[in-house]
């Protein structure tokens, strides 16, 4: 097998035990509740002394108004040089601590851009890859979990470097995805620990279609996968090149460029009409183009 393709199957299976563990399976969406009594003839593994702790999580998780004891920043510029030069994988494992091969994903004093979280109203997306995540130097994968809100939409976008293999592992997912001009548009309404792929370069999206939040868990064979924006990365080219591209003056007026740059929200972003109009959530106001969602 790949290595790649192990990485993300192993990903996939830790993120889902880890997401889902305390929560019984079933009784959503039309689901039956399942119940297993597993045993197992494999023995324990048993030894004369109890290894000593490694690593020493901390002893609660912290609230999210918790205050950052030192100012937020990417990991250190020197280790992650070191890591890409090191001479041979033993060499860049002895590189990291074991505080450095732990990544959170829910940790207040991660959550600032410069560390891989990108957040709006319609809930937050956490990227661990080889720029936040160094242990991931050479190990060619990466993951993204993403949390969405009520109606949260993850803005269209592609990924230049890698397929994105898309698990759902709370509430549902509606995923859209374009791969390339001639091929079928796809959709897909994904329950809980249902999966699709995205494949590498294609125009897709994700949505949470329900009331309730869903939680998803993107991983990638590629260690730098790259993310770009449609809506954001078209309205920033030229002024003439869009107004050409758009149908020139028939379609948009180029004077009200600057104002469509300026109504796109942040990503996430909450979305759309019907399920806002479902869950009695209020729609953003298209007239101010300052606004941030």
């Amino acid at each position: 097998m790949h290595p790649s393709h192990s990485f993300a199957v192993t990903a996939f299976l830790l993120a889902g035990s880890v997401l889902s563990a305390p929560q019984q399976y079933g009784g959503q969406f039309g689901q039956k509740n399942q119940t297993t009594s597993c045993t197992s003839d494999i023995p324990r593994h048993t030894t004369s002394q109890a290894p000593k702790p490694t690593y020493n999580p901390p002893a609660s998780t912290p609230s999210p108004s918790t205050t950052c004891a030192t100012p937020l920043s990417l990991p250190d510029q020197s280790l992650f040089e070191s890591l890409v030069l090191a001479r041979s994988s033993v060499e860049r494992n002895n590189l990291l601590s074991n505080d450095d091969l732990v990544f959170s994903f829910d940790t207040p004093c991660r959550n600032s851009p410069e560390l891989g979280v990108t957040a709006g109203k319609g809930g937050k997306t956490v990227r661990a890859d080889h720029s936040t995540f160094p242990a991931l130097v050479g190990q060619g994968g990466s993951i993204t979990v993403g949390f969405l809100n009520p109606c949260g939409f993850n803005f269209p976008h592609v990924h230049p470097r890698a397929a994105e293999l898309n698990l759902v592992v709370e509430g549902r997912l509606f995923g859209s995805v374009t791969a390339e001009n001639g091929a079928t548009h796809r959709n897909h309404t994904l329950n809980k620990f249902e999966m699709t792929v995205f494949p590498q370069g294609a125009i897709h999206t994700e949505f949470n279609p329900d009331c309730t939040p869903a939680v998803f868990v993107a991983a990638f064979p590629d260690e730098d996968p790259g993310v770009g924006q449609i809506a954001q990365n078209y309205f920033g080219l030229e002024d003439e090149i869009v107004l050409a591209s758009a149908g020139g003056d028939l379609n948009i007026d180029g004077a009200n460029i600057d104002a469509f740059r300026g109504k796109i929200p942040a990503n996430v972003v909450i979305g759309v009409e019907s399920c806002l109009k479902k869950c009695g959530i209020q729609k953003r106001e298209p007239t101010n183009p300052g606004a941030v969602y």
